[in-house]
């Protein structure tokens, strides 16, 4: 992740009830994808699409006291530049963070976060076989922690 994608991220704005991942750009979100394990994920023409996080970057704090990240393993995250969404890209971005990952830390299990109204991404997350084990509250928020055993 270099500062120009950081930025560009930030400032994405994604149409309601996805609104829920908007952000805005700061110093302290700057330092959250600069300073931690975020990937950008470009185009064949170096066009920022996408990006995925690895590690504590893509847990949800609360989740822990919940028990959500008690077993060790590797917490991936994922986000699609919001004009891509809804049309069918999720399937090929999300495969390719899945090797991406398999690359940079092996082959063993994946855990991932997610909001439950995000029915599309938890849709997508059981086609790579991803099942729900658990779920938590922060705030008014509901998070579904889902895991991909090794094959």
């Amino acid at each position: 992740m270099n500062r120009l994608h950081a930025k560009q991220i930030l400032n994405w704005k994604y149409e309601q009830p996805y609104d829920f991942y908007n952000n805005e750009e700061n110093e302290e979100n700057l330092a959250e994808l600069l300073e931690n394990h975020y990937f950008s994920a470009v185009d064949q023409h170096d066009v920022l699409i996408g990006y995925c996080c690895i590690g504590k970057a893509a847990q949800v704090p609360t989740g822990s006291q919940f028990g959500a990240y008690t077993e060790e393993m590797d917490d991936i995250g994922i986000g699609l530049r919001p004009d891509l969404t809804g049309q069918g890209f999720g399937k090929t971005f999300f495969k390719s963070v899945i090797e991406f990952v398999s690359v940079k830390k092996g082959n063993g299990p994946l855990r991932l976060t997610v909001a439950d109204f995000n029915e599309r991404a938890i849709h997508l997350y059981k086609q790579f076989g991803f099942k729900k084990v658990l779920e938590f509250n922060r705030g008014t928020s509901t998070f579904v922690t889902m895991i991909k055993p090794v094959d």
